[in-house]
């Protein structure tokens, strides 16, 4: 088969697409062939060397993707590892996953329990693209930071996909978002999810969340770029929190853990 692959880390031009060893059967897994592959940030942090990995090269990046099942290996007996209803699938079934490795090739071997079915009203492009960063807006506002009905949010980049989601789901849950993003356009689609106020990087916008709270600071910051981490726990109220989950502008400097304690507050990171 062939794939997207990489033997040292660096830019995208250490990227190689050509013939790979195809996937082994393993019981308990399918093999997918796949139509459409999700790009995330973390493949980007993974071909940099700013994520461990496992293994020695070639690596090949990918971890969501969209296809049909190719062929299905059941789970042993002995294992238990896998609930019946979890591999309930069949041969041509159009199905989609996050978290399994080695998806920027033809044909990927993918545990059955991390296979979702994709209706048919739905692409698989759309499929491919939604999975991880769905999980991520949902651990976010579940497991990092329990949102709360009226509490205040802000969302870095939140015209991205993870930032579009956690617009949405945080506004679900009842809470007030202020949104930061890079430009115009990106602030009306920020606002058209559902945000209440969106503000653009560049411009003070620690003195803006400041003001769009009346001086108060939020109750809880997602940040997703990175360098913005310490300005992130600056705007946050006291006793107020920060969730890290992402280097897209580069890394964080170092925080001093006595910012936490002269205003109460709590940094927690997210994977």
């Amino acid at each position: 088969m062939r794939g997207l692959f990489f033997r040292a880390f660096g830019g995208p031009d250490v990227l190689k697409f050509g013939e790979l060893p195809d996937p082994v059967e393993r019981p308990g897994c399918a093999i997918v062939k796949m139509h459409a592959i999700g790009l995330n940030f973390a493949d980007v942090y993974r071909r940099r060397g700013s994520y461990h990995l496992a293994g020695n090269p070639p690596w090949i990046l990918g971890y969501e993707g969209a296809g049909t099942v190719e062929s299905i290996a059941p789970p042993l007996e002995a294992a238990g590892a896998v609930a019946p209803a979890a591999w309930t699938f069949s041969v041509g079934d159009r199905v989609a996953f996050a978290d399994a490795p080695f998806a920027n090739a033809e044909r990927v071997s993918v545990p059955l329990e991390r296979l979702v079915p994709v209706p048919a009203e739905l692409d698989l492009d759309t499929a491919a693209a939604v999975l991880l960063q769905g999980l991520t807006a949902q651990y976010l506002i579940r497991d990092s930071h329990r949102l709360q009905s009226g509490e205040v949010a802000l969302v870095h980049a939140a015209a991205g996909g993870v930032g579009l989601l956690l617009v949405q789901l945080a506004r679900s849950a009842g809470a007030r978002v202020i949104g930061l993003t890079s430009n115009e356009s990106k602030r009306l689609a920020a606002l058209e999810a559902g945000a209440d106020t969106v503000l653009l990087y560049g411009a003070d916008w620690l003195e803006g969340v400041r003001a769009a709270t009346s001086g108060r600071g939020v109750d809880v910051a997602f940040d997703s770029v990175g360098s913005t981490l310490a300005t992130s726990l600056a705007a946050t109220r006291i006793g107020g929190h920060a969730v890290f989950f992402g280097m897209a502008g580069g890394d964080p400097e170092p925080i001093d853990p006595r910012l936490l304690m002269d205003g109460s507050k709590s940094l927690t990171g997210g994977d």
